[in-house]
């Protein structure tokens, strides 16, 4: 499905067909959901998290302005309802303090292998503050660019590369041998 794909199926939508939502929630399903998950880390209230996300975009569908994509206005929605829905249950978080560097003891260099070092970096990035979180989040693991990353956070794209740049320092000062790896794409 094509952003042009969106549209149609939106139009639809808004004409009467309501079985063409089920085309939207198809391919966006996994996405909101992952999106849930990095704010809650709990995989039942992500699923609910984005259900509840679903509702909202499906009742406020004719607010979409098509001046951008459509990804973009329904990842905006749902990470604010998210941010909301955090605010409102707070999830457990682990402060960034508390995250330590793991050893890998069957790595021969006293290295870590490539899992270890993507779960030490995941849960270092999910113990950061929240606007450092979600500006990481949406970069890295949602692979979205920063015009995009910044209008689903409605923030100018400076603000979001400034966030990116802080909590990338964050996470090279926490977790320094993890990160001397080319792994942090920069913006």
């Amino acid at each position: 499905m094509s952003p042009s794909d969106d549209q149609a199926a939106v139009e639809r939508v808004l004409g009467g067909d309501i079985a063409a939502f089920e085309e939207i929630v198809r391919r966006w399903q996994s996405p909101l959901v992952n999106l849930a998950y990095r704010f809650c880390h709990d995989r039942g209230r992500a699923e609910e998290m984005a259900q509840e996300a679903f509702l909202r975009a499906y009742r406020g569908l004719a607010q979409w302005r098509k001046d951008a994509a459509f990804s973009s206005w329904l990842f905006a929605l749902a990470a604010n309802f998210y941010r909301s829905e955090i605010r409102r249950i707070p999830a457990r978080i682990v402060s960034i303090d508390d995250v330590r560097e793991p050893v890998d003891p069957r790595a021969s260099d006293g290295g870590l292998e490539d899992h270890d070092r993507d779960r030490a970096v995941r849960r270092a990035v999910f113990a950061l503050p929240e606007k450092y979180r979600e500006a990481l989040i949406l970069f890295y693991f949602h692979d979205m660019d920063v015009p995009a990353a910044a209008h689903s956070l409605g923030l100018p794209e400076g603000t979001f590369k400034a966030r990116l740049f802080r909590g990338r320092e964050i996470l090279r000062g926490k977790l320094p041998h993890v990160l001397a790896m080319p792994q942090l794409k920069e913006a």
